[in-house]
């Protein structure tokens, strides 16, 4: 069929490629821009995708929308340029960021984050399903054989003293992420990691240990903001620190911290709901160098999360394993180790709190209450005070799910307490969620319920 002058000739022959009518497309659309927060588009419908065909430009986020949409579709990368469409601000695609110049990538993804004007661009970055791809063994081979020397021989010399002051500020900024949440600090890791550290990326060194060493930093760094943003439900911009940390990580040739990147990316995915993708990154994180090298407690911690994605994929025997090999690794964990500052946080504590996650997604709700009652009673709060929230949150779901509705109410107060003070996405979904399963009792008027809702609701006024 001959396209008329003005057709999107490109947007229509990815609509034929995908086998979509505009209304499927206009669906598509708006199921991306649920789950990314990108209210504008929650009403395309059949006569926007028309009008986009006939040649009209779509605004805002919708070029990037649509391209993870086509990307989810066919399960490969399609950016908004393969559609006809200009891309919209001049963040890196997520499919370049694991071939991007290192540095470059990351002063963009700095300007957009530290710029007043820009944050509101990326923190509505989408979500991208096909950028989650790991790279094959040919493109952790180049990274290692990256080279990256002073672009100016006169340039300031970097030695052990700042990289050790690099892991003091990364041990720091890791304790508030910890206790407060990542809406706590998070703009000061971007600021230190553009400011400070990517300009140690430009000098020389006074070794090559150092030179990976402060890549490694700069990693950890990349992967801190990430993991905040990501806890502060920016999830598009989580995504896109996340892939710049493992590439920082391959660059350094730190393959435990490429793995515990790749498994910050598998929690990720999974708790917005792409099991498969979600396996694949877990599995990438267990894989070679990545585990072999790893310290035993984060090789539990990896253990763990793959352990959720094969729940998640219906393979219980394989979680069940993993589990397994979690607990035994912990076990095998010693204070005399040599394990990085970034699993101190994963005891005793942690992995009860992730088996009662994979044993409720199994539907043991007894064994998930066992194991929640366990890590609230075994974790230092005072330390680690918003994933105790979150520990508590989750007990009352699942006593509410048993039937222990008193129960349950009793414990979300516990959980509340423990939220004052805290920025985190994860926390203000916990409390979201237990209004939610409070529904019928506050119809019932039933007073233990009301106060808890009254209170509830309170709480996320002031969250906003």
């Amino acid at each position: 069929m001959a396209l008329t002058p003005g057709r999107n000739s490109k947007l229509e022959s990815h609509l034929a490629e995908a086998g979509w009518t505009h209304a499927q497309l206009a669906g598509a659309v708006v199921r991306v821009a649920r789950e990314s927060g990108v209210a504008h588009l929650l009403g395309i419908g059949r006569s926007h995708v028309s009008h986009w065909v006939r040649g009209t430009k779509p605004s805002g986020r919708a070029p990037q929308v649509l391209s993870e949409a086509f990307s989810r579709r066919l399960g490969r990368s399609v950016t908004p340029s393969d559609l006809g469409l200009a891309d919209a601000g001049d963040l890196p695609p997520y499919a370049s960021l694991w071939d991007a110049d290192t540095l470059t990538a990351l002063a963009g993804l700095g300007r957009a984050d530290l710029d007043v004007d820009r944050r509101d661009l990326l923190g509505k970055a989408t979500y991208s399903v096909a950028g989650l791809a790991v790279p094959g063994s040919a493109w952790w081979r180049q990274q290692e054989r990256t080279s990256r020397p002073s672009t100016d021989r006169g340039s300031r010399r970097i030695g052990r003293g700042e990289l050790d002051a690099v892991h003091d500020m990364i041990a720091l900024f890791q304790r508030v992420d910890q206790r407060r949440g990542g809406g706590h600090a998070r703009s000061a890791v971007a600021q230190y990691l553009m400011a400070d550290v990517a300009s140690y990326l430009r000098c020389s060194y006074a070794d090559e240990g150092v030179r990976r060493g402060m890549l490694a930093g700069a990693g950890e760094l990349a992967y801190l903001a990430g993991w905040m943003a990501f806890d502060s439900g920016e999830h598009g911009t989580a995504q896109r620190y996340l892939l710049l940390g493992v590439k920082l990580a391959a660059e350094a040739a730190d393959a435990p911290l490429a793995g515990h990147i790749l498994r910050a990316l598998a929690h990720q995915a999974l708790d917005l709901g792409h099991p498969g993708q979600a396996l694949g990154l877990a599995q990438a994180s267990v894989e070679g160098d990545r585990y072999a090298r790893a310290a035993p407690r984060e090789r539990a911690l990896l253990e763990v999360v793959h352990a959720r994605t094969c729940v998640a994929t219906g393979d219980g025997a394989a979680a069940s394993a993993a589990l397994l090999r979690a607990e035994n690794e912990l076990a095998a964990a010693g204070e005399d180790d040599d394990e990085p500052a970034r699993v101190f946080f994963f005891g005793e504590a942690s992995l009860a709190h992730e088996t009662a996650c994979a044993l409720r997604d199994l539907g043991d709700l007894k064994g998930a209450q066992d194991e929640f009652r366990r890590s609230v009673r075994t974790r230092k709060a005072a330390t680690f005070t918003r994933t105790h929230a979150v520990t508590l949150g989750y007990l009352g779901e699942v006593q509410a799910r048993k039937g222990d509705v008193e129960e349950a109410c009793a414990t979300w107060h516990r959980a509340l307490d423990a939220m004052e003070g805290v920025r985190s996405g994860r926390t203000r979904q916990v409390v979201v969620n237990l209004r939610r399963t409070l529904s019928p009792y506050r119809s019932r008027r039933i007073d233990t319920a009301l106060e808890l809702d009254a209170r509830a609701a309170v709480h996320l006024m002031g969250t906003h």
